[in-house]
């Protein structure tokens, strides 16, 4: 039997997918356990909301990526990051303090974040990995999957691999499943918001378009030209209610306006980054994905989804590219039927084991 037990939780703040997906297993271990969350960026706030006497959370520094016209920049992340740490030291230190003098946790969690990381390695904790990016170096690709990007994959392997050595497992999250290549490595569906489980998918005829870019100044004329009503969320981020240009409806983001919008689209538009990935497979959405340039991890999402059969990938967003996504939505929507997800259980259950494993 599980007994109570002092968590850690580190959580990358790099984007908001990883809080999004760390607050349901937060909520889960939350009933069970006493946590203490570590939390970067714009991470920590979303999470904050949910602090309480059994779920506490802090703000720490944390590494960042800079972009730029849907690219990747690399020398402007080395700068940001450099600038950010001397900066964040300070309360990093205090961080550190707290949780070895009063907190002394039993096991650390980290979803892809190294100061927990690095903490439970200096106290010799149990650590626990739960995130996506660990299948890039986990698991075993087929060479087609890596074609043209060999360069790409030698350098973010090395990275994903540095980045949590030696945990007691690895839980990640998928859904496309090649073989794992290494022990205590364990593979499972995407971890899924409430409102997403409970979210019923409909037929619809309009795109979903999520694309914060600009870089392609085109995409608007494309979109209009599609035949389709298109529902664009992210490239007019200043307005504050539905601009309607043709067939395009600009929306200010909502999440609930948003999810609405995802169950009852004919197909999504939008870039290769896990979180929609995965909401839009467990809603049965075909997606046409653009990894963000120089984003290794967008590019294997992208190019999975494609060989499942449940969608395309894409450099970019052109004509021909997007007719030939809507030429193949009845294939797309006929593979996703046969997807199955029972909502977190398999995770949450494999997690519960891990933990007696690793504190037995």
């Amino acid at each position: 039997m599980l007994f109570a037990m002092r968590i850690l939780y580190g959580v990358t703040g790099e984007g908001m997918g990883h809080a999004m997906r760390s607050r349901v297993v937060l909520d889960a271990l939350a009933a069970k356990h006493e946590i203490r969350v570590v939390v970067s960026g714009r991470a920590a706030d979303y999470l904050a909301q949910r602090s309480s006497e059994v779920l506490s959370v802090r703000k720490i520094h944390g590494y960042t990526l800079a972009y730029k016209d849907n690219q990747l920049r690399k020398w402007r992340t080395v700068v940001q990051n450099l600038k950010g740490a001397l900066r964040g030291l300070p309360k990093n230190i205090y961080a550190y303090l707290e949780m070895a003098e009063e907190f002394r946790p039993d096991l650390v969690i980290t979803d892809f974040e190294s100061w927990s990381y690095l903490f439970g390695l200096r106290h010799e904790l149990p650590i626990v990995s739960i995130d996506n990016m660990q299948i890039i170096n986990r698991c075993e690709h087929a060479p087609e999957l890596l074609a043209g990007c060999k360069r790409d994959f030698r350098l973010t392997n090395a990275v994903v691999k540095a980045k949590i050595p030696g945990a007691f497992h690895y839980h990640i999250t998928t859904f496309f499943y090649p073989p794992t290549r290494k022990p205590n490595t364990t593979l499972h569906p995407p971890i899924l918001r409430p409102q997403i489980l409970a979210a019923r998918p409909e037929p619809g005829q309009h795109l979903l378009v999520y694309q914060t870019s600009t870089s392609n100044e085109a995409l608007p004329e494309i979109l209009k030209r599609c035949g389709r009503e298109c529902r664009v969320y992210g490239l007019r981020r200043d307005i504050e209610s539905e601009v309607v240009d043709g067939n395009l409806r600009y929306r200010p983001f909502s999440e609930a306006g948003f999810i609405e919008d995802l169950r009852t689209a004919v197909g999504v538009v939008a870039s290769a980054g896990f979180t929609l990935m995965g909401e839009a497979v467990y809603l049965r959405r075909p997606m046409l994905a653009v990894p963000i340039a120089g984003q290794f991890e967008h590019m294997l999402n992208a190019r999975y989804l494609q060989r499942e059969g449940y969608g395309l990938a894409a450099d970019e967003i052109g004509p021909a590219r997007l007719g030939q996504f809507l030429e193949a939505l009845p294939e797309f929507e006929r593979n996703l039927g046969r997807y199955r997800q029972d909502g977190n259980r398999h995770l949450l259950e494999s997690l519960d084991r891990t933990l007696a494993a690793a504190v037995g």
